[in-house]
């Protein structure tokens, strides 16, 4: 009896250490099971970590970088007085200077010595590309001793975009009213649109020629400079032929001026001819009857008694 009582108790007590070691074991895998899968997850939190820095550093550079602006569009225009020893060698050697810059003769304009003031001065305009202008005036400068010069620019950078914009407007506003005169129908609707595609058209030539002005002012740079020469000078002496032909050629202008003078007057006295006659008739009229009647009118008494 105390046998058969002891074995149940025995096959208990192994049958729950078993079931025991089997739940232990299976902790201890699930735990092992989770600890395997967390370094990916901290890797991920680790790249993303280092993903944020960079994504931030980045931007911040990004702010820190400058903004970039447009080319201001100016129009220069330069001035300069030189004094030089001959100013006819100093245009010549300007022409040289023009056409080695590729640029562009303006105005000439010269003046002779006179007795208001002796000496020989002259001005010449010259258009040289924008970026040259620097280098052609130090070559400029050079041909003789500086009295003056300075620079003035203008930005047009506003107004070509304004232009560029309406442009564009114009264009667009063209294209739609030539789709809207395809479909047209009536011919008052035909004549309606064709007018007022004309005037669009007339203000995109007008607003192009000012755009293409402004963008070649901009482009060439304009240059003034004045000559004068460093000493000053007498105009020489023509000589004894010429003296001959001019004195021959205003005597001859002369008479000739006098021959139609002559001419035109005689034309005068015949379109008033009738008016004169009237006049030479009235006089000789009054003359006549003052010689009849002025013989009676100074008779004295005495002669009247000796009758």
């Amino acid at each position: 009896m105390s046998t058969s009582a002891k074995l149940p108790r025995t096959s208990v007590l192994f049958g729950s250490a078993l079931l025991g070691g089997l739940i232990f074991t299976s902790c201890a895998s699930s735990e092992q099971m989770a600890n395997k899968a967390a370094p990916p997850i901290a890797a991920d939190g680790a790249a993303n970590q280092a993903i944020a820095p960079a994504s931030e550093s980045s931007f911040q550079k990004a702010e820190a970088a400058p903004i970039a602006r447009s080319r201001p569009q100016l129009i220069k225009k330069a001035a300069m007085s030189l004094t030089v020893n001959s100013v006819e060698k100093t245009i010549d050697a300007v022409s040289q200077i023009i056409n080695k810059h590729q640029g562009d003769l303006i105005g000439l304009k010269q003046q002779q010595p006179k007795n208001d003031n002796p000496r020989y001065t002259a001005t010449i305009q010259l258009r040289i590309p924008e970026n040259l202008l620097e280098p052609t005036l130090e070559e400029l400068a050079k041909l003789g001793t500086v009295e003056s010069r300075n620079i003035t620019a203008e930005d047009v950078g506003d107004r070509l975009v304004d232009f560029q914009a309406r442009l564009t407007n114009l264009q667009k506003t063209e294209a739609n009213l030539q789709k809207i005169m395809d479909r047209a129908g009536s011919v008052r609707d035909v004549l309606s649109v064709a007018q007022e595609l004309s005037n669009v058209r007339q203000t995109i030539e007008q607003i192009d020629a000012q755009l293409k002005s402004l963008q070649n002012q901009v482009v060439y740079s304009t240059i003034t400079l004045n000559l004068e020469a460093a000493v000053s000078s007498t105009s020489p002496q023509p000589a004894l032929g010429l003296q001959v032909k001019e004195t021959w050629n205003n005597s001859t202008h002369s008479l000739s001026a006098f021959s139609v003078g002559l001419l035109k007057l005689g034309i005068w006295l015949i379109v008033y001819s009738p008016y004169l006659l009237i006049f030479v008739a009235l006089v000789y009229g009054f003359r006549r009857w003052r010689r009849t009647h002025s013989p009676r009118l100074t008779q004295t008494p005495e002669s009247t008694i000796s009758d």
